[in-house]
């Protein structure tokens, strides 16, 4: 009785930290027949993304204007305008209204389409929406503004201001640069450089029927799986809850998609557990927020990048999960690292191997794991089309779920009957968790929008290839570059879910640096990772606040340890730049074994300085000495190698000379 209360009382916390840090949880209260309504809706629209991306073969614009009716429904049904709202079964009368206006808007378009193209599309481009290039102009015009403005609320509720604040200041430019409104709303709205851009036809036909994979998944079990196999690896080490942790986040984030969903699922276990062990609550919530946003990055899934990465850079999947390989180890290995050291720091223990899993019982339940590995080994051999992929494995994730659904019901009806609940509430779900994605890729498509029709991404190119170039060593002007390359990163990446995130990443500043001479491919990762990072560096650092609340810690010191436990993300991206052979492109099997080899022991080096400790405390000047070998080492070079390892092994020998001496 009392562990039940416990689990109730731990989910109603993980609940509330979701509502407050999340934009995508704090919805509305639906129960009896309005939920029946409701969940029926966003089960419907996942059943129409299926059937759309397989089967459809209406013109893009009408597949999409459809797509932003239907989220404009569910967005309003799901999201209220403020907290005061979240009552149960309460709507207001004027999100009714606002919603029916704008699917209508959005409706109108889908189903006029035809004539819509005899009448705007065909007019003249020089001054579009005019009364006298074509009739109804005005209506037309008020279609289009009504349908941004519902559109720009949506993304308020549910998305956050951060994207909101840089759409608007866009906007702004936008008029100030001399376009007209017929002019931007033409663009924005009826043309395919605004909410229907790139981001959003990659998210209809592609993003939302993974998010809809991920539901079927989820109920699987397979978190829990992920959670248990990490706690029967290294449970059992020193400081084992902090290692489990950094695995079991790895794992779950890659298919999440949101830094702070992953870090409050799996946050809930692990981190009253590592406080439990002996760390400080700063320690805990940072460890799960940085690994849950390091799920991201996380090949072969990554959040459902690597399938955005592959459509933008016109590369196999295969290659940019490969590309991420290398990335995406050292990442977890600094962290790891650095856990590690401070358990051995402050002299905390694993947990009993008697308390773990059993790996010969989990063997048991590798079966869960089937879709995963049918969605990636289908994409890999491209046999098929990503959406025909994804709903095979959603086939055999219902497939997998049924040998749970057997142990929980005793006849073939209770199977069934269970099965079909699971069905219908993956399909909910997942409709559901597709709301934000759309609202935040029809924004990102606005913000490119923007840049295309002002110029200014060719403006903004020029200034900083223009700073670039002013400074007489090449090589400092490119880390200059670079460095206000990732400053932008961040900004556009606060509060913005990972596959909208990439898509403005890849839209505005991934151009930059390619212009630069800065290979295709690591100027894509580069703008990536730092889009990704914004979730744990202050000030809008939503996953690692998400992780104080759970471990009642401080928000802006779990932060920064949470930007300190992913150093790796800070230096790598700069080095793939420098050297794209860290990406494992163009080189042989012995050239990429040393780079992962100089790599981590590089790392190693790094997180000793950073922790300052090695079997003893390091003093100042030591610490210098082994974060100067540790970047040496990650830079790849052979000078730069034997000079790092050299410089590791010293600092490994004087202080255990050190320790010996206290001893």
């Amino acid at each position: 009785m009392a562990e039940d209360i416990k689990k109730h009382s731990a989910e109603n916390s993980a609940e509330h930290i979701l509502r407050k840090f999340d934009k995508e949880s704090a919805t509305r209260i639906w129960s009896g027949l309005p939920k029946i309504v409701v969940n029926a809706i966003t089960a419907f629209f996942s059943c129409y993304c299926i059937w759309s991306t397989l089967f459809s073969t209406a013109d893009i614009p009408v597949r999409l204007t459809a797509f932003l009716g239907f989220s404009v429904i569910m967005g309003f049904l799901t999201y209220p305008a403020s907290k005061k709202h979240v009552r149960e079964n309460y709507i207001p009368w004027y999100d009714l209204v606002i919603m029916a206006v704008g699917a209508f808007c959005f409706f109108y378009y889908c189903f006029n389409y035809n004539q819509l193209v005899m009448t705007i599309t065909s007019a003249s481009k020089i001054n579009p929406l005019s009364e006298s290039a074509i009739p109804n102009a005005t209506f037309y015009l008020a279609i289009g503004i009504i349908a941004i403005l519902v559109m720009a609320e949506l993304c308020r509720r549910c998305v956050g201001l951060p994207i909101l604040c840089v759409v608007g200041l866009l906007l702004v430019y936008t008029f100030i640069s001399g376009q007209n409104l017929p002019r931007v709303i033409y663009t924005m709205y009826y043309g395919t450089s605004g909410l229907m851009s790139t981001p959003l036809q990659v998210c209809a036909k592609f993003i939302a029927i993974f998010i809809i994979f991920g539901a079927f998944l989820e109920r699987t079990g397979v978190a829990n799986f992920f959670i248990s196999l990490a706690n029967s690896l290294v449970g059992w080490a020193s400081g084992g809850p902090a290692k489990v942790a950094v695995i079991s986040s790895a794992l779950c984030g890659m298919v999440s998609g949101s830094s702070v969903g992953n870090t409050v699922t799996t946050g809930s276990v692990t981190i009253p557990m590592m406080k439990e062990t002996g760390y400080k609550g700063e320690f805990a919530g940072a460890v799960e927020a940085a690994a849950s946003t390091g799920g991201q990055i996380m090949p072969p899934i990554m959040g459902a990048a690597a399938f955005l990465m592959s459509e933008y850079m016109g590369e196999p999947y295969m290659r940019v999960a490969l590309w991420a390989i290398l990335p995406a180890a050292l990442y977890f290995s600094g962290i790891f690292i650095s856990v590690h050291l401070e358990a051995k720091k402050l002299g905390l223990k694993g947990t009993s191997r008697d308390k773990l899993p059993k790996l010969r019982v989990l063997a048991k339940e590798l079966y869960l794991l089937l879709p995963l590995v049918i969605l990636v080994a289908l994409v890999s051999a491209n046999i098929r089309s990503l959406a025909y992929s994804a709903t095979l494995a959603i086939l055999v994730a219902i497939l997998v779920a049924i040998p749970n659904n057997v142990k929980a019901e005793k006849n073939i009806k209770g199977v069934a009957k269970k099965s079909l609940s699971m069905i219908y509430e993956s399909l909910s779900a997942g409709g559901r968790s597709c709301i934000t994605v759309i609202v935040a890729c029809s924004m990102a498509g606005m913000v490119a929008g923007c840049i295309t029709v002002t110029g200014l991404a060719s403006r903004l190119i020029s200034t900083i290839v223009s700073i670039s170039q002013s400074i007489p060593n090449p090589a400092l002007g490119l880390l200059i570059a670079l460095f206000l390359t990732m400053v932008s990163c961040i900004i556009l990446g606060m509060g913005v879910p990972t596959t909208a995130n990439y898509c403005i990443m890849a839209s505005t500043t991934a151009p930059i640096l390619i212009t630069l001479g800065i290979p295709r491919v690591a100027a894509h990762f580069f703008v990536f990772y730092f889009g990704i990072v914004a979730d744990i560096t202050p000030p809008v650092a939503l996953a690692a606040y998400a992780g104080s609340a759970i471990a009642k810690s401080d928000p802006m010191k779990t932060a920064i340890n949470a930007t300190k436990l992913a150093i790796a993300a800070f230096i790598v991206p700069y080095v793939f730049c420098f050297n794209p052979s860290m990406l494992l492109m163009d080189q042989g099997v012995l050239k990429a074994i040393q780079g992962i080899i100089t790599s981590m022991v590089g790392l190693f080096g790094v997180s000793m300085a950073l922790e300052g400790f090695y079997r003893t405390k390091m003093p100042s000047w030591l610490r210098i000495c082994s974060a100067v070998a540790g970047l040496m080492l990650i830079y790849p070079g052979s000078v730069t190698d034997i000079v790092g390892v050299l410089g590791v092994a010293l600092v490994i020998l004087i202080n255990t000379k050190s320790k010996k001496a206290i001893a």
